[in-house]
């Protein structure tokens, strides 16, 4: 359901085809919830029959058809009907908190590995959240555009300031993983300093 939301989200915007949803969700809506074209384009079929979205062939190039989706009023309803209900929290299945209550079981370098590139993968999602927030700002973001054209400028400030303060949440969750992983590093050095400085014959 929740990538149904998030292309409903996308086409709130303005009718798009198939491939310029998926476009589009790379650089919006799929910096929250990720979803593959091998997802998007079934879903879209689904969202059709369920009278959420309707489809219409649009011209594409000299001889081609494309269908181009628009959101309808009952998918206008099960979007908000959606963001009105109170949020449904999943049960956690995290590989990597998994994977750290593990690392007795790994070498130690294959632990620093592990925080190292830990901090690098959030480390670079914050640059590309930063960078989402910077045409969020500016109005330069190809479907906010969209979203707030021809709006009175307080529409497009609220429009702006909720996807703005989306994504510094991404940021400040993402600060506290670097966090994180920089104590499983001084973790892992602790204790292997502690493990050669046992003897051989230690009980322990």
């Amino acid at each position: 359901m929740s990538l149904r939301n998030a292309l409903l989200a996308m086409l709130t915007s303005q009718p798009m085809t198939g491939y310029d949803v998926y476009k589009n969700f790379q650089t919006s809506v799929g910096y929250v919830w990720h979803a593959p074209d091998s997802q998007i384009y079934p879903e879209l079929r689904r969202m059709e029959q369920d009278g959420l979205i309707r489809g219409e062939s649009v011209a594409w190039g000299k001889r081609g058809t494309k269908k181009r989706y628009s959101i309808t009023e009952a998918g206008v309803e099960s979007f908000q009907r959606w963001l009105n209900e109170p949020p449904d929290y999943q049960r956690e299945r995290d590989p990597i908190r998994l994977r750290a209550a593990y690392l007795e079981w790994a070498d130690p370098k294959a632990s620093m590995d592990f925080f190292t590139a830990h901090i690098a993968y959030h480390s670079a999602r914050i640059d590309d959240w930063k960078e989402m927030i910077r045409t969020l700002r500016d109005h330069s973001n190809p479907t906010l555009a969209k979203r707030i054209e021809g709006k009175p400028p307080e529409d497009a400030d609220r429009i702006t300031a909720y996807k703005v303060f989306a994504y510094e949440g991404m940021i400040a969750r993402a600060r506290a993983e670097i966090e994180w992983a920089e104590g499983g590093l001084d973790l892992v050095g602790k204790l292997e300093k502690t493990d050669q400085a046992k003897p051989l014959d230690d009980p322990q």
